[in-house]
């Protein structure tokens, strides 16, 4: 599964986001190996480019040929806690088991 996080520039935030995930997937006990994780600015990001989008709620609008179903809106960028509220959201949805 590819999950991409995606900011305004590509750069700092959407990396910050990209490494939140990976240590809260390792934490969820999955092996962080079976997904593949990348950062880009809302520019890149196309429909084939992941299968789910993490970016900050206000850049929704920027991704308007994103499948709706595919944006994972995060309310705060900064706070683990909501990274991993929307991380546990797309594992139950894609039916991963988690701890």
């Amino acid at each position: 599964m590819k999950f991409a996080c995606v900011c305004q520039s590509g750069l700092g935030t959407s990396f910050m986001v990209q490494m939140n995930l990976q240590a809260l997937l390792q934490e969820a006990g999955l092996d962080v190996s079976q997904f593949e994780l990348d950062h880009m600015d809302v520019g890149s990001a196309t429909p084939d480019s992941a299968d789910y989008f993490f970016v900050e709620a206000t850049l929704v609008s920027a991704l308007p040929n994103i499948p709706q179903e595919k944006i994972v809106p995060l309310t705060t960028i900064i706070d683990k806690e909501v990274a991993r509220t929307a991380l546990y959201t797309v594992l139950d949805r894609e039916n991963i088991a988690h701890q």
